[in-house]
């Protein structure tokens, strides 16, 4: 299911007619634009991408597919040493391959240029309303308001998706919720792109942005409007504490997570949907831990009814996602009795929602926005002389900065790979 691509026909006209590039698009049969709009644009295209000296990808690319010398650009989920990619960073060494990444080409802020999160975030939310509604019928409310909300990747366009958000938005504002749904409650952790794009599409339902703090004085819903969805944001001072009880200090926290431990299970019994939009690595407390889900559930059916896990990382900030979902089976119910997952909407438990190309179930617009971000690098991407060293490669500083291997070797900036090419399971995280 995944249909976005990095170079849309529009974009490819203006590289082979302005700026002389040859471009050629790999035959598909799903891509979201055709073959049909490549040729007319100018491209050729062809069963496979052997005369190409330079190929822009999405996701990882099949170890079998590397070729000697050759220059790639994807998201290669290689930075934290992430063990299922070691095996193809290894082949693209052994290639002398050059890779740059998406998640690496940064500004001087560190900030990100190219990027899709927002799109996940986008159908993150889009899906994990689809999902509350799914769920809530399991329930018994079979007139629930969510129900007419699909799946992200059944709409043609944002757009669409936006319409019928909006159209369950006015039933609400119409009709309420169910009283013993209220007051119903949505969490975002972080306030990146991710968690923006998911906002986004809250904010087309009757919301009202409240506090952390004021989430767990929701107490009276008899006082509250039945027409309202409350919205939370959750910043790393809400998710985290000083294990000693000293006050949070984020500098600190980045510096030295293993002083922190989780400070976030006071929220959760007060959320009916917790979008997970933060980013999370191994050394920092996990969100929501399967011991924690435990003890919720131990004392009957809570609150809590749907997690959209737009992060996704395995076992890691939502313990409970034991692995990422694909488009076409996007959901289970995890039970945390027994610790083992049920794809689809039945069962004991909590409802996961972990797609990992989220991006790709709207790929349209995510296609157009990540090209229109990546068009004014791909010129000097395609001319740079690669056979040049590491210190004379002519690239802009962003992209250079985003050169994970140079002629097969590990470049500066990224030498501490080294230590997941000889353990893939080594825990520090540089």
């Amino acid at each position: 299911m995944e249909r976005r691509t990095p170079i849309t026909p529009i974009h490819a006209k203006q590289l082979t007619e302005k700026e002389g590039l040859e471009i050629v698009a790999e035959t598909s049969p799903k891509r979201v634009f055709p073959d049909t709009a490549y040729l007319e644009a100018g491209a050729q295209v062809e069963k496979d991408l052997k005369v190409c000296d330079v190929i822009f990808g999405v996701k990882e690319i099949p170890a079998e597919s590397f070729e000697q010398g050759k220059t790639y650009v994807f998201f290669s989920h290689v930075i934290k040493g992430q063990p299922y990619n070691m095996p193809m960073l290894k082949r693209m060494m052994e290639k002398a391959c050059n890779l740059i990444d998406y998640e690496c080409i940064v500004d001087d802020q560190n900030k990100r240029l190219i990027f899709f999160g927002k799109y996940a975030g986008l159908a993150g939310m889009i899906n994990s309303l689809w999902s509350m509604g799914q769920r809530l019928k399991e329930y018994g409310y079979n007139d629930n308001a969510f129900l007419k909300i699909k799946q992200a990747q059944h709409y043609a366009s944002l757009n669409e998706a936006r319409q019928a958000i909006s159209a369950a938005g006015r039933h609400i504002a119409e009709n309420g919720l169910p009283d013993d749904l209220q007051p119903l409650t949505i969490g975002f952790t972080g306030y990146g792109n991710v968690s923006l794009g998911a906002q986004e599409i809250v904010n087309l339902l009757p919301s009202k942005e409240i506090t952390p703090g004021q989430l767990l004085e929701l107490k009276d819903r008899k006082k509250l409007p039945n027409n309202i969805i409350y919205k939370v944001i959750f910043k790393e001072e809400h998710i985290s504490r000083r294990k000693n009880g000293s006050a949070f200090d984020l500098q600190d926290y980045y510096a030295n997570p293993g002083l922190y431990e989780n400070d976030f299970e006071q929220y959760i019994p007060h959320l009916s949907i917790l979008m997970n939009c933060m980013y999370w690595d191994n050394r920092y407390p996990r969100i929501v831990t399967k011991k924690y889900l435990n003890e919720l559930y131990s004392k009957g059916r809570p609150k809590l009814t749907v997690i959209g896990d737009v992060t996704c990382d395995p076992d890691g900030s939502i313990e409970c996602t034991h692995k990422g979902t694909a488009i076409e089976d996007p959901v289970f119910v995890y039970d945390p009795e027994t610790g083992k997952p049920a794809m689809g909407f039945k069962g004991h438990g909590i409802l996961v929602m972990a797609v990992d190309i989220l991006p790709s179930e709207l790929p349209l617009d995510a296609s157009m926005t990540f090209a229109n971000a990546l068009f004014p690098f791909v010129k000097a991407i395609a001319k740079a002389d690669y056979s040049a060293s590491y210190e004379a490669l002519n690239l802009p500083a962003a992209i250079k900065k985003a050169l994970i291997l140079h002629k097969g070797k590990l470049t500066p900036r990224y030498e501490y790979i080294n230590q997941y090419l000889i353990d893939p399971f080594h825990n520090i995280h540089p």
